[in-house]
C-alpha cells in the first residue's frame, strides 16, 4: 500500500502561495461579470435534473421554486454551478458546500446538546475554488433582500456584509493555531443574544421573535416528532400517511415493483448496511433501536423529487422513538465541472463533506446504497433542535447582522479543510475583493431575475408543469 506524503509548507511559504495568486487572478476579477454568450438554456439544466427524479414530484418542485426569485435561487445550485465554472478564482481550493445561499445556514443540536450555528446542508459538498461558496452566498443575500422588498442600495450592503465578514474572518483563522480553527463555533443563543441586544423599539418584535425561534428549536425532537408524524392502528404505530408530502413504504411497495413483506426485508437490510458505516460507540447505540415503520417525505426546495426518506426506530418502548431522514444522494452539480468526487458512493461524499466542514455532526450520519441499483442515500436524524433564521421578517440592519453571521461560518468551515493563511493572505485587508464581489453578486441576482422570469414561462406555456401551494 503507498503512503500519501503530506507536504507541510511554512507560514511564510503558504502566504506567498496567497500572494502569487494575486498575480495570476487579482482581486477585483469578479467586477463587470456577464454571462457567457454561449450560456446554459436554465430551463434545459431544471429538465435534465428532472429526469432523475421522481415524476410525480417534479411538479411540486417547480411549484416551490415558482413563489418567488428566491425560492427558485434556492432550487437553482444546478443553474449557478454552470456559472461558477466560468468566473475567474485563484486556485486556492477548500471543501466546498457546493450550495452555501444564506438558507442553509441553521441551528441544531451538537453530541454535547449544545445549540450551535454552522451550515447545515452537503448535497453538493465538492473540494472547489472558495469562491464558489462565497459567491453563492453573496447573491443570495441579494435576492432575498429584495425578495423583503429592500432597495438596491441596501441589498448590496447585505452581500458586502457577509464577504466582508469572511475575510476579516479567514484573517483571525489564519493566526489561529490549527486545532483552535478546528474548534471553533458559534453558539446559536448567543448569536440571537448579539443580534437583539439594545434594538429599536420598531425591531423589538423582530427580537422576541428570534428567541422564540430558538426555544422552540430546543423542541424539534423525536418525540416531537412522534406526535405530529405517527398513529396507532391496532396498538402498533405507524407513521401517518399524508400525499404527496409524506407517503409510508407500505403504500409505496407496489409502485416500486415490490411485495410488502420482500420491502420490508430490503429495508431491515439496508439499516444494517447504514449501521456498518458509523463508529462503533454510535453503531452500539443505534443497535439498540428496533425498525418500526419508513415512509416517503418531501423535503425543502432543490431536493424535491429526489427520493427522502424517514425511519421511525423505538429504543427502550413506544415513548423513546428516534426518526432517522435517509436523503438520496446524487452527483454534485458540480462535478459537471470539478474533477470528480474522491468517492464513488455518493452518500459517503455528502457525509465526509459534512464532517469535514461542520464544527459539530450529527452522531448517526452515515450511508448506504438503496434497494434499488443507482441509488445512494446518507442518513441522519430527522429532528435535532433544527431552526432556521426567520429571513422574511429582516430588515436592512437584521439581514446585515445576519449576512456577517453567514459570512464568519462559511469562512470556519472552509478554514479547516483549506489554507485560511493562504487565501487570507490573498483576500488582503483591504475591501478589494469585497467590491469585486459585490458587484458579481447584484449582478447575478439581475441574471436570477431573468432566469426566474424563462422558468414562470415555460410554466404558464405548458412545457414545465407546476403544482403549487404543497
Amino acid at each position: 500500500m503507498t503512503t500519501r506524503k503530506v507536504p507541510h509548507p511554512t507560514l511564510e511559504e503558504r502566504r506567498e502561495a496567497g500572494k502569487r495568486a494575486r498575480k495570476r487572478m487579482p482581486r477585483s476579477s469578479l467586477e463587470g461579470w456577464q454571462p457567457a454568450a454561449d450560456r446554459p438554456d436554465p430551463v434545459g439544466l431544471l429538465q435534465a435534473q428532472n429526469e432523475a427524479r421522481e415524476p410525480d414530484l417534479v411538479p411540486v418542485r417547480h411549484g416551490r421554486m415558482m413563489v418567488s426569485p428566491f425560492t427558485f435561487y434556492r432550487g437553482g445550485a444546478k443553474i449557478m454551478a454552470a456559472d461558477l465554472a466560468r468566473i475567474p478564482t485563484a486556485g486556492l481550493d477548500v471543501q466546498l458546500c457546493g450550495d452555501a445561499h444564506l438558507s442553509n445556514f441553521g441551528a441544531y443540536a451538537s453530541p454535547a446538546r449544545t445549540l450551535v450555528f454552522d451550515l447545515n446542508d452537503f448535497d453538493e459538498t465538492l473540494p472547489g475554488p472558495f469562491e464558489y461558496d462565497l459567491a453563492r452566498l453573496a447573491a443570495s443575500f441579494v435576492v432575498a433582500s429584495r425578495d423583503n422588498g429592500l432597495n438596491a442600495s441596501r441589498s448590496g450592503e447585505a452581500a458586502a456584509a457577509s464577504v466582508a465578514a469572511y475575510r476579516s474572518a479567514m484573517a483571525g483563522f489564519a493566526g489561529m493555531r490549527t486545532l483552535d480553527v478546528w474548534y471553533s463555533r458559534l453558539d446559536a443563543q448567543e448569536i440571537v443574544a448579539k443580534g437583539t441586544a439594545n434594538v429599536k423599539k420598531s425591531r423589538r418584535k423582530l427580537a422576541r421573535e428570534a428567541e422564540s425561534n430558538v426555544a422552540k428549536a430546543r423542541t424539534k425532537d423525536s418525540l416531537q416528532a412522534l406526535s405530529k408524524l405517527t398513529e396507532i392502528v391496532d396498538g402498533h404505530r405507524r407513521i401517518i400517511s399524508a400525499p404527496p408530502v409524506v407517503v409510508p413504504a407500505r403504500e409505496l411497495a407496489e409502485a416500486y415493483g415490490f411485495a410488502p413483506d420482500e420491502l420490508w426485508s430490503m429495508l431491515q437490510e439496508r439499516l444494517r448496511s447504514y449501521r456498518s458505516t458509523l463508529p462503533y460507540d454510535r453503531r452500539r447505540v443505534l443497535e439498540r433501536f428496533e425498525f418500526v415503520d419508513f415512509a416517503r417525505k418531501v423535503v425543502g426546495v432543490g431536493s424535491v423529487g429526489t427520493r427522502a426518506w424517514i425511519a421511525l426506530l423505538q429504543g427502550r418502548d413506544g415513548e423513546d422513538p428516534l426518526f432517522l431522514q435517509v436523503k438520496e444522494a446524487t452527483a454534485s452539480v458540480l462535478e459537471d465541472h470539478l474533477p470528480k468526487s474522491r468517492f464513488r458512493q455518493p452518500g459517503e461524499r455528502v457525509v465526509q463533506g459534512q464532517r469535514l466542514m461542520q464544527a459539530a455532526s450529527d452522531i448517526f450520519l452515515g450511508w448506504t446504497k438503496g434497494v434499488q441499483e443507482g441509488r445512494f442515500y446518507y442518513w441522519r436524524q430527522l429532528r435535532d433542535m433544527k431552526g432556521s433564521a426567520l429571513i422574511e421578517l429582516f430588515d436592512p440592519e437584521a439581514m446585515n447582522y445576519y449576512a456577517g453571521v453567514c459570512g464568519w461560518t462559511l469562512a470556519r468551515a472552509h478554514a479547516r479543510p483549506g489554507d485560511p493563511v493562504a487565501i487570507s493572505a490573498y483576500l488582503g485587508s483591504s475591501d478589494r475583493f469585497d467590491r469585486a464581489m459585490t458587484d458579481f453578486a447584484v449582478r447575478y441576482a439581475d441574471q436570477n431575475e431573468r432566469d426566474y422570469d424563462a422558468f414562470a414561462q415555460a410554466i404558464r406555456s405548458g412545457k414545465l408543469e407546476a403544482t403549487e401551494g404543497v
